[in-house]
C-alpha cells in the first residue's frame, strides 16, 4: 500500500502515487525527507529539495504514476533525486537547482543512474529508462529534440531541459515508451542485485554500506556474506578462545575475495575493536583504493583538509612490503590482531626475501619466506591473531612469488599452534597447493569449510563465464572456448580486430555515461611501438584510472596501455587488449618470446612461461562489460614484426567465434 512516509523495503525517502504527491503541502514532504536524511540538513540541501518539489508538482500534473524521492544507488553511494515510474518507462531524475547550464559530467551522472538501474535493479532489466538532467535556470535545453534512438538494452541517452519544460519531456518519453506497464510497488520492492567495481566498492564499505548492500545475492552467483560470515564466525572464535588462526580464501578471477577482504576490514573498522588491516603487495592497487578513498572522503566533508582525510585511509589500506618492514624495525606486535593479506600466493619465496633483505635492508643471512616472517609477526600477540590469505588461481606474473605453498610449509615448520582453516578448492591444480596440503589431512587444526571458496565471477556481471572462456582459450581448448563463447557473447561483447584505429573506435562507441575503457598490454609487448604504444612508458595507475576524460593521463585517452602489473586486482567497464608476438601460437601450442636487444629470444624457463601466459590471463579478464582484441598484421619489412609472428594467432582467436571488426 502506497503512503506518505517511508516503507523500510523500498529505498527512497519518500514514495507515492503521483495523485497522492500532488495533493500533500510542500512542508509536509519537506517533513519527510528532512526525517530519513542521515546527516545534518545544509541550507543547499533545503533549497534544492523545495525547488525540486514544486517543479515536479507542475510537471507531474495529469501523469498517471509513481513518484519517488531519493533513490538509493548504493553501488553509486548516491541517491537519484527523483525517479518516476508511469507505464512502461522509468524516469530517473537529476535536479541541478540553479544552475543555468548543463555540464557533461552532470549528464553522465544521470546516465548512469539510468545504467545502474537497468544492470543491477530486477524490476528495470526489461523496462524503457528515460534519464533526465534538469538545470533549473537553463534558458535553452535539447530544444524541439525528441528523445534519440534507445540501446539495445533498452536506456536513451539523456535529455536535457529546464524546469519548466520537464513536463513536457515526461510527455514526449511516454509518446515513444513501448511494452508491458509496470507495477510500481513492485519496481520499487523489487531487489537490487549490484556488481560493484573494486573501487566503487572500497568506496562504499568504507563509507559504513554492507557488503550486502553493493553485491549480488542472487542463486547464479555465491552470496559474498556467506563468505565474510564465515571468516567473521572465525575471528570471533579465536578472539574468544585466546586462539590464532590463518584463513585461506579462494576464488575464481573477480569473484570477490577484495572484497571479502575489505568487508571484514571495514567491520572491524566500525567495531572500534580487534583493529584490521588490509594489505596488498599490488602497489597499484594500493595506491588506487587510497586516493579513491580520500577523494570520496573529501567530496562528503567539506573543509577537511586533505591531510587529516589521508592519516585515517592509510591504516586501513597497506603495502604488504611496508607492514613487513614495520615489523623488522620493531621487537613489537602489531598493533592490528586480523591481517587480511590479497592475493596471498604473490608472497616472496625465501630466496628473492633473502635477496632483498640482504640487498635493501643489510640483513645478511635472512632465511625467512615473506610468508613466514609475515606470519611471526602476528605470532608475536601472546592472546590472539587471525590472518586471512585471499587466494587466487593462476595470477602469478612475478620472478620470486612463491606461492601458497610457502604459507603452507611455515605452518607445518613454525607455527603448530596455529589453527588452519582452509577452502577445499585450495587443492585444485591453479593453486599449486595440492602436495604440501597432504600433510594437513590428518591434522586435527585444520578445518575444511566449503563457504570459503567463491566460485563465480562478480567482475563480468554480463556474463559469469568470461573467466573459463578466456582459460580454455589460454589452454588451447578450442571446442571448450567455442563452446563458452557462444554463452558468453549473449550479454559479454567481445571483438577481434586487426586495425587499432577500429579498436578504439569500437570500445568508444559502446561506452555510456562514466564507463570507463582503456589500452592493456603485456609487460614483454616490446614490439607494439610502431602501433604508438611504448610498454616501456610508466603509467600512474592513479590518473590512468581515475582521471577524468579530458585528461591525456587517463584510460580514456586510448594512449597509454596499462600492463598486467599496474591493471591486476582492478577493472573497466571496456578493454582493448593489444597482443604482441611475446605469446604468439605456432602448431596449437603457444610460443613464448622476450624481446632483448634487437630481435625476439626464446623464453625456456618454465617459471617464465608461466608468468607470460598469466599476464595475459590477467589481461583478459579485466573488462566488466567487454573487450575487443587488437591483433597486429605485422610487417614484412620488419623482421621483429614478421607476419607469421602473429598471423596463426589471430586465425585461432578468430576461429573461436569472436566477431570480426
Amino acid at each position: 500500500m502506497l503512503g506518505t512516509e517511508p516503507i523500510r523495503r523500498v529505498p527512497a525517502y519518500y514514495w507515492a502515487a503521483v495523485t497522492q504527491f500532488l495533493s500533500t503541502d510542500v512542508d509536509s514532504l519537506f517533513g519527510i525527507l528532512a526525517r530519513s536524511h542521515d546527516f545534518d540538513l545544509e541550507s543547499q540541501q533545503k533549497q534544492a529539495w523545495d525547488e525540486s518539489i514544486h517543479i515536479l508538482k507542475t510537471a507531474l500534473a495529469g501523469l498517471d504514476g509513481t513518484l519517488y524521492l531519493e533513490f538509493d544507488i548504493p553501488r553509486l553511494g548516491s541517491r537519484i533525486d527523483a525517479v518516476v515510474v508511469s507505464g512502461p518507462a522509468v524516469f530517473p531524475i537529476e535536479f541541478k537547482c540553479g544552475e543555468d547550464a548543463f555540464h557533461l559530467a552532470d549528464r553522465d551522472q544521470v546516465w548512469d543512474y539510468a545504467l545502474d538501474l537497468k544492470n543491477f535493479h530486477l524490476a528495470s532489466h526489461s523496462a524503457a529508462l528515460f534519464p533526465i538532467l534538469v538545470a533549473t535556470k537553463a534558458s535553452t535545453a535539447d530544444g524541439d529534440a525528441t528523445w534519440g534512438q534507445q540501446h539495445e538494452d533498452g536506456v536513451r541517452p539523456p535529455r536535457r531541459c529546464n524546469g519548466a519544460d520537464l513536463g513536457r519531456v515526461l510527455k514526449e518519453a511516454l509518446e515513444v515508451a513501448t511494452g508491458d506497464p509496470l507495477n510500481a510497488e513492485k519496481w520499487g520492492m523489487a531487489p537490487y542485485r549490484p556488481t560493484p567495481t573494486i573501487i566503487e566498492a572500497a568506496r562504499a564499505l568504507y563509507s559504513r554500506h554492507s557488503v550486502e548492500a553493493i553485491s549480488r545475492n542472487d542463486a547464479g552467483a555465491k552470496n559474498l556474506s556467506v563468505t565474510s560470515t564465515a571468516v567473521e564466525e572465525i575471528i570471533d572464535a579465536a578472539r574468544a578462545k585466546s586462539q590464532k588462526a590463518i584463513v585461506f580464501v579462494t576464488g575464481v578471477p573477480g569473484a570477490g575475495k577484495t572484497l571479502v577482504g575489505l568487508n571484514i576490514a571495514t567491520q572491524r573498522r566500525q567495531l572500534g575493536h580487534a583493529r584490521a588491516v588490509f594489505l596488498s603487495g599490488n602497489g597499484p592497487l594500493v595506491s588506487v583504493l587510497r586516493e579513491a578513498l580520500i577523494r570520496d572522503e573529501l567530496s562528503r566533508r567539506k573543509g577537511v583538509r586533505r591531510g587529516i582525510v589521508r592519516d585515517e585511509v592509510i591504516p586501513f589500506i597497506q603495502n604488504i612490503h611496508h607492514f613487513r618492514d614495520d615489523g623488522l624495525r620493531d621487537t613489537a606486535a602489531p598493533d592490528e590482531h586480523v591481517v587480511i593479506f590479497d592475493e596471498a600466493q604473490r608472497a616472496w619465496n625465501k630466496e628473492k626475501t633473502a635477496d632483498f633483505m640482504k640487498r635493501r635492508k643489510g640483513k645478511d643471512g635472512f632465511d625467512q619466506s615473506e610468508a613466514d616472517f609475515l606470519i611471526s609477526y602476528l605470532d608475536r600477540h601472546t592472546d590472539w591473531a587471525v590472518i586471512i590469505c585471499l587466494v587466487g588461481g593462476g595470477q602469478e606474473i612475478n620472478t620470486g612469488e612463491a606461492g601458497i605453498s610457502a604459507w603452507l610449509d611455515a605452518l607445518t615448520s613454525n607455527y603448530l599452534d596455529w589453527q588452519v582453516y582452509i577452502s577445499p578448492d585450495l587443492r585444485d591444480s591453479e593453486y599449486a597447493a595440492d602436495k604440501t596440503l597432504r600433510r594437513f589431512e590428518r591434522d586435527q587444526r585444520t578445518t575444511s569449510d566449503p563457504r570459503l571458496h567463491l566460485s563465480v565471477s562478480m567482475r563480468s556481471f554480463r556474463s559469469e563465464k568470461v573467466s573459463a572462456f578466456v582459460k580454455a582459450l589460454l589452454d588451447c581448448e578450442s571446442k571448450t572456448a567455442r563452446e563458452l563463447l557462444a554463452e558468453v557473447s549473449k550479454r559479454y561483447s567481445m571483438a577481434i580486430t586487426r586495425d587499432l584505429a577500429q579498436a578504439k573506435q569500437w570500445i568508444r562507441q559502446r561506452a555510456r555515461g562514466s564507463e570507463r575503457y582503456g589500452l592493456v598490454a603485456s609487460s614483454e609487448a616490446q614490439r607494439l611501438k610502431p602501433h604508438a604504444i611504448d610498454v616501456r612508458v610508466d603509467v600512474d595507475p592513479i590518473q590512468w584510472f581515475l582521471g577524468h576524460r579530458h585528461d591525456t593521463r587517463s584510460s580514456y585517452y586510448l594512449e597509454d596501455a596499462a600492463t598486467e602489473f599496474q591493471i591486476q586486482g582492478l577493472e573497466l567497464d571496456w578493454i582493448c587488449v593489444t597482443w604482441d608476438a611475446d605469446l604468439r601460437l605456432q602448431g596449437h601450442a603457444w610460443r613464448y618470446h622476450s624481446f632483448r636487444g634487437d630481435a625476439w629470444t626464446k623464453i625456456h624457463k618454465e617459471e617464465r612461461k608461466r608468468y607470460l601466459l598469466n599476464a595475459y590471463r590477467v589481461l583478459l579478464t579485466r573488462a566488466r562489460q567487454g573487450m575487443v582484441i587488437f591483433v597486429p598484421t605485422g610487417d614484412d619489412a620488419d623482421p621483429t614484426r614478421d607476419p607469421s609472428f602473429y598471423d596463426e594467432t589471430f586465425a585461432y582467436l578468430a576461429g573461436l567465434g569472436l566477431r570480426q571488426i
